[in-house]
């Protein structure tokens, strides 16, 4: 009979298993929120003065609104009524309140620098309980903010003045459901040191050749759960970050970001590149980056770690956009570089990748520095296709933002580059290459300065057999 005491491996195999369900259930936290307080007291803005024509600055009276709410107590409702476009400069959000734009309602931003006084159109600081609900959109004309349209670079140069659209500083328990966010003129939904927050169902559409107006950045925030978004955007859809204005807020950790559809020209999930403090404990599952010119992305340039990313059932499509946007098609670039030749960096490891496909015209790129070596890196069914579909100068990789070493950085490009590394597995991963495979299309895998690279049913050739290996390592 099987002694009922139980051994070493045994134990340390339950808690490790107890762990991975803690962990779970921490990045799922904010699925057993409640969908919100109790209907309260109605506080519609007409009744305070708002016009709604579009032309009439509305920002005074939806403002009385606000703070009667919030003086009301917990649950009270902040109503903006559909049929109508509310002109508004910085509004400021306060107390436990359901801020609702109903139906079709839609806030319209100011074009005045005058009516923002530094502020974001929608800011709240150090608020808990805070709601923002409907589905009606806010509208950032995002056009009314550039200059001109530069024909070389392909994009739009900002005027010198612009506003972020919603910034929502130091809140916990709070929820942003259905509503639209559109025509950012810069970053859309900021969220710094906010805890325990709820994104669900929200859509974000901004122009694609507008630059700086990400989707959403979630900067030194815990228990963060982002579900069933759609959003388009110029910049990094969503970007998990630790700035320096953040540092009194902490680490960035627990967040969980799925079931997502993405469409940018930049990165469409994201770590960094402002890495300050410490991130990690994310998982990114179940989306779909539809554009970018990176699928997945981790960019550690500062003092702080990331650590125990998961990346799982993720498919996407990366390709060269101009020169101006960060990333050149790489297909998943988790790069450790230091920001400059003075930089402490930190350093970027238990990083997975799992069930990932996808299409690309450049590498998927794993890469520390000599200093701050990656290391413990799984990838597990990763199945990506190389093949040059767009007019853009290729044989090069993107290493910015650093002055440490070349920014743009002329080189063949690999399936897998792994360079300054310890740990990598790549299991029952597949290169695969499609029709235009340019002469600097090379190997399946190059490694740089790699200890202990596994690659258990690992499928692929180089681009070009008759010249190169399909693996080599130096």
């Amino acid at each position: 009979m099987k002694s009922p005491l139980l051994t070493r491996r045994e134990i340390l195999a339950a808690g490790a298993r107890l762990g991975a369900v803690t962990a779970l259930a921490s990045l799922t936290r904010p699925l057993l929120r409640a969908a919100g307080a109790a209907p309260g007291k109605v506080f519609d803005i007409r009744k305070y003065g708002a016009v709604g024509d579009g032309r009439t600055l509305d920002t005074a009276a939806i403002q009385r609104a606000i703070d009667e709410a919030a003086a009301a107590g917990s649950g009270a409702q902040v109503l903006v009524p559909g049929g109508a476009h509310y002109l508004i400069g910085a509004l400021e959000l306060k107390g436990s309140i359901d801020f609702h734009l109903a139906d079709d309602a839609e806030l319209v931003v100011s074009t005045e620098q005058k009516d923002f006084n530094g502020r974001a159109a929608i800011s709240a600081t150090n608020l808990q309980g805070l709601r923002l609900t409907g589905t009606g959109t806010i509208n950032g004309r995002s056009r009314e903010f550039m200059e001109r349209f530069d024909e070389v670079d392909e994009w739009w140069r900002p005027k010198g003045f612009r506003p972020r659209l919603v910034v929502l500083n130091g809140c916990k328990d709070l929820e942003i459901r259905d509503v639209t966010l559109s025509q950012a003129p810069s970053w859309t939904l900021h969220l710094l040191g906010c805890e325990r927050t709820l994104v669900d169902g929200i859509k974000i559409m901004n122009q694609l050749d507008v630059p700086n107006c990400d989707g959403i950045d979630p900067d030194h925030c815990r228990d963060l759960e982002i579900r069933n978004c759609h959003i388009v955007c110029g910049d990094d859809a969503i970007v998990i970050k630790t700035t320096r204005q953040g540092a009194s807020y902490g680490p960035s950790s627990k967040i969980h970001v799925h079931d997502c559809i993405l469409e940018t020209q930049d990165s469409g999930v994201k770590i960094g590149t402002e890495t300050t403090q410490d991130i990690s404990d994310v998982r990114f599952e179940r989306c779909e980056v539809r554009q970018g010119c990176r699928g997945l992305c981790i960019q550690l340039r500062d003092e702080g770690n990331v650590s125990n990313i998961d990346f799982r059932d993720i498919k996407f499509t990366s390709r060269y956009f101009s020169d101006p946007w960060w990333g050149r098609g790489e297909a998943i670039s988790f790069t450790a570089i230091p920001r400059a030749a003075t930089t402490k960096l930190g350093s970027m490891h238990d990083i997975r990748v799992t069930n990932v496909t996808g299409k690309a015209e450049n590498s998927i790129r794993i890469c520390g520095s000599p200093q701050s070596r990656a290391h413990d890196i799984t990838f597990d069914n990763v199945d990506v296709t190389f093949e040059r579909t767009t007019k853009y100068k290729g044989g090069l990789w993107d290493n910015r933002p650093t002055t440490a070493i070349e920014g743009i950085e002329m080189h063949g490009n690999p399936g897998y580059s792994i360079r300054h590394a310890d740990n990598v597995t790549l299991k029952n991963c597949r290169v695969s290459w499609g029709q235009n495979r340019p002469d600097y299309f090379t190997h399946a895998i190059e490694a740089e300065d790699v200890t202990n690279l596994q690659t258990p049913g690992f499928k692929g050739e180089a681009a070009h057999p008759e010249r190169d290996k399909a693996i080599v390592s130096t």
